[in-house]
């Protein structure tokens, strides 16, 4: 993560930031702040420490990362050199109103379903800050879910369609990888629900089924007592309008792509005193 924050820096800054480096003396120090002109959950405040810390600049918190926020709330001052405050002032902004927007939604869900179900992000993240996504829906209370490739064997239908069948998939996974990796496959069809339970799959995901489609399988599963054998996750077309419709009919995870992939960043504001 210290590597990516390195490249952001360097990748805004270019050449050198020619419009500060015209108009402001080098030895000019300053203080400046930065407030919330929106409210939800605050998250990334360590990333932004980390970015202006790497070039001296003195950080001063007043919230922490999980406190709740509204607009014109102080979240942070900074003393240190004006030119060196500008360069990081668009990087360190851009991160903490993105990671504070999906922290806002995912907390959002977490306070909808009241303990019922897990909330869980997906990989759907933006590339080369997935980690800062990550970080951002644990903050805001939800499972992080997959953090890479290597994390958990997920089957999905891509897989199944080059191997043949889920069982296929799901036995060949069983086999071949290690008894501390959990496997998880991605099932359509009532059918092959109910043949990876019946084959102790860790998780099967039911995957864009509607809620009565859902409960059917959960009825299914029960009925042949293997209900206890893994773990039911629903993914696909949930949203605040329709999650309710699933979260009593007794699954364990609900993931949600839209956390991080459609959530809008908070706004907030760097000024500055000379």
């Amino acid at each position: 993560m210290n590597k990516i924050l390195e490249y952001m820096l360097e990748e805004d800054e270019g050449f050198g930031d020619i419009t500060s480096n015209s108009v402001i003396d080098k030895n000019e120090e300053v203080c400046a702040y930065i407030i919330s002109k929106d409210e939800g959950i605050l998250a990334g405040i360590n990333v932004a420490k980390e970015l202006f810390e790497s070039k001296d600049i003195k950080v001063l918190f007043h919230l922490n990362d999980g406190n709740e926020i509204k607009k014109g709330d102080l979240l942070m001052s900074l003393q240190g050199n004006a030119r060196d405050v500008l360069l990081v002032e668009r990087t360190a902004l851009n991160l903490l109103m993105r990671m504070s927007g999906v922290a806002t939604a995912a907390n959002d869900y977490v306070k909808l379903v009241d303990g019922k179900v897990i909330i869980a992000g997906t990989r759907k993240t933006q590339p080369a800050i997935g980690k800062f996504d990550k970080l951002a829906l644990q903050i805001g209370g939800a499972d992080t879910h997959r953090f890479s490739l290597d994390d958990m064997v997920l089957i999905k239908d891509n897989h199944i369609s080059v191997v043949g069948s889920p069982l296929e998939a799901l036995k060949k996974a069983q086999k071949n990888v290690s008894f501390s990796k959990k496997i998880e496959i991605e099932v359509e069809t009532l059918e092959d629900a109910v043949l990876c339970v019946e084959n102790k799959a860790d998780i099967v995901m039911l995957d864009n089924m509607d809620a009565s489609k859902v409960k059917e399988v959960l009825a299914e599963l029960e009925k042949r007592n293997i209900r206890q054998n893994s773990l039911i996750e629903i993914s696909g077309g949930i949203n605040s309008e329709n999650i309710m419709d699933y979260v009593d009919l007794g699954v364990d995870i609900i993931s949600i792509g839209g956390l991080t992939h459609s959530s809008r960043s908070l706004d907030f504001s760097l000024k500055v005193k000379r």
